[in-house]
C-alpha cells in the first residue's frame, strides 16, 4: 500500500468525519432552537395581577439585563406569583451618558413590559454620571451645582412615562456613606436637594408622587463614618424643610433575626421600626402622608 495511497485515504477519512461532525451540530440546532426565544420580544396581551396581598412588592433590579426576553420572563414571574408592583431602579449615568444624549431603549423595555403584566412601576432615580461629578469620585456623589442637572434627568424621565410611572423615588440610602458618595452623611445637603429636583420634577408631571428617603435602618451612634440613625436623620429632614417637597416617605424595612411582631423600639432594628419613622411623620405635621 504506497504512501501516496494512504495520505489520500486519510484526507477523506478527515473529511467525513468533519462532514459528520457537521451533520450533528446542525440537526443540534435544529432540535435546540425551538426553545430559543425570538430576536423579537413581542409585549404580549394586556395583563392583570390577581393578588392576596396587594402589598407585597418585589425589587426586580433589571439594571443591567441586555436580553429583552428575559427583561419580560422576569415581570411575567412577579405578576404569577402575585405582586401587583415593583421597585426598579433607572440610573441617571445611564440614560444621559453625556449632557445632552439620552438613551432611553432599555428604560422603555422595561416600563413596557411591566405595564403590560399589569405591574405599578416604582422607579428609583439616583447614580451620577461622569461629566456631572468631580474626578475621583463615586457615581453616589453629587455637588449641589449638579441638583439642576439631576432635576433635569428627573424632570425628563417623569415627563416621558407619564402615563405608565407613578412614583418616583429620589436617591438611595442617603443615611449611609456609601450611598452619599462618602461626602460626610448631610440631611441637609439631602433636602437642598429635593428643594431643587422636586419643584422640577412637579413641573414636567404634576401628578406623580414623589418618595423622599429611602432610608437605611441603622443604629449608627452619633458622628459615626458610616451613617446616620434613620430616626436621627428623618427629623434632620424636617428641620432643614423638608416637609413641601416630598408626597410619601421610603424606608427600608430590615427585620434581620427579629420575628415580624417585635415591638418597635429605638434600639432595634426590626420590622415595627417603621412604626418610629411614622411617628415623627406625625409629629412634625405629616400625618397626611
Amino acid at each position: 500500500m504506497s504512501e501516496r495511497f494512504l495520505k489520500r485515504t486519510n484526507q477523506r477519512w478527515i473529511a467525513g468525519v468533519g462532514a459528520l461532525l457537521a451533520l450533528i451540530a446542525l440537526l443540534g440546532l435544529w432540535i435546540w432552537k425551538p426553545w430559543q426565544p425570538s430576536h423579537t420580544v413581542h409585549l404580549g396581551p394586556q395583563q392583570t395581577v390577581e393578588t392576596l396581598n396587594p402589598k407585597m412588592g418585589v425589587h426586580t433590579r433589571l439594571t443591567d439585563e441586555v436580553e429583552e426576553w428575559k427583561i419580560k420572563r422576569t415581570l411575567e414571574m412577579v405578576r404569577e406569583m402575585g405582586s401587583p408592583w415593583i421597585v426598579e431602579y433607572f440610573p441617571w449615568a445611564y440614560i444621559q451618558p453625556e449632557p445632552d444624549r439620552w438613551k432611553w431603549t432599555h428604560s422603555d423595555q422595561v416600563i413596557q413590559h411591566a405595564d403590560r403584566q399589569g405591574l405599578t412601576v416604582v422607579a428609583r432615580l439616583g447614580f451620577v454620571p461622569e461629566w456631572a461629578r468631580p474626578k475621583g469620585t463615586t457615581p453616589l456623589y453629587l455637588d449641589e451645582e449638579e441638583f439642576t442637572a439631576f432635576g433635569r434627568f428627573a424632570a425628563e424621565f417623569v415627563a416621558r412615562y407619564a402615563e405608565e410611572i407613578d412614583y418616583v423615588i429620589i436617591w438611595n440610602e442617603p443615611n449611609l456613606a456609601l450611598e452619599w458618595g462618602f461626602d460626610g452623611v448631610d440631611p441637609a445637603k439631602y433636602v437642598a436637594m429635593l428643594q431643587v429636583v422636586y419643584p422640577m420634577i412637579k413641573a414636567a408631571n404634576p401628578d406623580v408622587t414623589v418618595l423622599a428617603g429611602a432610608l437605611a435602618p441603622t443604629l449608627a451612634p452619633p458622628g459615626s463614618e458610616s451613617g446616620m440613625n434613620d430616626l436621627d436623620y428623618l427629623q434632620a429632614m424636617y428641620d432643614a424643610g423638608a416637609a413641601d417637597y416630598f408626597d410619601m416617605l421610603a424606608i427600608h424595612a430590615y427585620g434581620w433575626h427579629f420575628p415580624p411582631d417585635e415591638p418597635a423600639a429605638e434600639d432595634a432594628v426590626n420590622y415595627r421600626r417603621a412604626e418610629l419613622l411614622r411617628d415623627i411623620m406625625v409629629a412634625n405635621g405629616d400625618g397626611d402622608k
